[in-house]
């Protein structure tokens, strides 16, 4: 049997009128996602399951209504039923009221852009095909050449330090570097372009001015391959037959570079946090019971990049989750809490090893056209980032991490860590493992005896790499068998 509630948008609301110092207060009632109270959002989003299942009211910045949907089922539901809900929030009834001002916090999510991601019907199949073919022309092993030269090149900047910020000196950075070279426009990757796109997705009062930033340098790229095509992103997506304006060039563009920047950064920072912090994640990634991209996608389960999206629209009278939806009412895409649906998900702290069916990249006729770029950026990074600094340790307490919350997704400000310095390697060759001071004269694992371990064959000095003259001596811990030859395999795209 269903039960039912009244609409959010209503004249049966569930909260008494906007400024009534009862609105939103109370079991049962809506509960506001900003503010002192949501400083805990996953804390809050289980109190909220707890009280109204797997479909929940909320109150948005100026207790603006809308639903949050908390379950795996519901979430899928939503994203897969375009007849029933659209990505355009011109129907939506706050909006349409004028309860949601122009100057909302949130309106940079909510309002209604031509592009593919806000379309339906033929005007959405227009322009997604164009996107999603442009997407098919990336070669994928040149993708991971990039990637792992980016990654090298971050590398080198920070090992021979002995310390880092995996935030901003390399999840922050790989990302923006590795989409400049995608969309076709290498030369504008900097830190100003790192800068500007951070600042444009945080929302600050510069934010304007760095969205500028960032939208200059994206004309500049359609303009440059309206008048020479190459064989890259950009001109693939001005070639389609689907005829795109130039506006509609740089907002996909637009699109693309910040969903991917912002997820793929968050993936990063979030998946390494998990080698770092969690020592039976790490021991099965050195026992080779877990590879890096089952890891990456453990992380997308426990930590998706993206909290919520904004939003879905109810087209129509209709039901979601035992509640009432009607026409007009906004749903918040909710991968964060769905990935721990109780229903799916009985322990959340169990592995999800081998299951791809998280919510992190969407679904339906929306889901991401750009995941597998994500992903390869991740274990790519990762697995290159660790070879090169096997001994890497977090450089602070755990408990000391912080994070910069928003209702879209939780960004961690920094994940300071230190290793043994480490002499750079070159950019266009697979990373080596490097040797480091033994830490104890049995380190050896799975030695037979206390007695020392007989010492490596040299290199020969041509493949030797430089060290400086004052490192101290020391071993080169064993490697797996085949190390060598699986890194080879990765670099060349196998």
């Amino acid at each position: 049997m269903t039960s039912e509630s009244p609409s959010l948008t209503g004249t049966e609301s569930l909260a008494p009128p906007p400024g009534c110092p009862a609105h939103g207060l109370g079991t049962g009632g809506p509960r506001r996602l900003y503010g002192p109270d949501a400083e805990d959002l996953a804390g809050l989003y289980e109190r909220l399951r707890d009280e109204h299942g797997p479909v929940a009211p909320v109150l948005l910045h100026d207790d603006v209504p809308m639903w949050v949907v908390l379950g795996h089922a519901e979430n899928l539901q939503l994203v897969r039923s375009p007849s029933q809900y659209t990505r355009d929030s011109r129907i939506w009834t706050p909006l349409k009221d004028g309860r949601v001002k122009p100057d909302h916090p949130l309106m940079p999510h909510i309002a209604w852009q031509p592009i593919c991601s806000h379309a339906e019907g033929a005007e959405h199949e227009r322009l997604r095909d164009a996107v999603t073919a442009a997407m098919a022309t990336i070669d994928h092993r040149s993708v991971r050449r990039h990637i792992g030269r980016h990654t090298q090149a971050l590398v080198n900047g920070f090992c021979e330090r002995g310390r880092a910020d995996l935030v901003s000196q390399f999840a922050e950075h790989l990302p923006m570097a590795v989409m400049c070279e995608i969309l076709g426009m290498p030369e504008e990757y900097n830190d100003r372009m790192v800068q500007a796109a951070r600042d444009a997705l945080k929302g600050t009062e510069t934010a304007i001015q760095s969205h500028t930033y960032v939208m200059d340098a994206l004309s500049r790229l359609t303009t440059r391959r309206r008048t020479r095509p190459e064989d890259d992103f950009t001109s693939h997506l001005i070639g389609h037959p689907a005829g795109l304006t130039d506006d509609e060039v740089r907002e996909h563009l637009r699109l693309v570079l910040f969903a991917a920047y912002e997820a793929t950064a968050n993936l990063l920072a979030n998946a390494l946090r998990m080698v770092l912090t969690e020592p039976g994640f790490r021991a099965q990634l050195n026992g080779g019971q877990m590879t890096v991209p089952e890891a990456i996608e453990q992380s997308l389960w426990d930590e998706p990049p993206f909290s919520t999206v904004f939003g879905y629209f109810a087209k129509q009278d209709t039901e979601l989750g035992g509640r009432r939806i009607r026409k007009g009412d906004g749903l918040l895409f909710a991968p964060a809490p769905g990935n721990v649906d109780p229903r799916v998900r009985p322990d959340p702290s169990e592995s999800m090893q081998g299951n791809r069916s998280h919510l992190a990249f969407g679904g339906g006729p929306h889901e991401c056209p750009g995941q597998d770029i994500g992903r390869a950026i991740a274990d790519v990074g990762v697995d290159a980032l660790l070879t090169r600094l096997s001994d890497i340790q977090l450089d602070c307490a755990e408990e000391d991490l912080r994070w910069r919350s928003s209702i879209a997704s939780r960004h961690l400000v920094a994940l300071p860590v230190r290793f043994e310095p480490k002499p750079q390697q070159d950019v266009d060759l697979p990373p080596r493992a490097m040797p480091i001071p033994p830490q104890r004269s049995n380190w050896q694992v799975g030695a037979l005896s206390s007695d020392p371990a007989p010492a490596a064959e040299p290199q020969s000095a041509a493949h030797r790499p430089p060290v400086p003259e004052s490192a101290p001596a020391a071993l080169e811990p064993a490697r797996p068998r085949g190390l060598w030859q699986r890194l080879l395999r990765w670099w060349h795209g196998g």
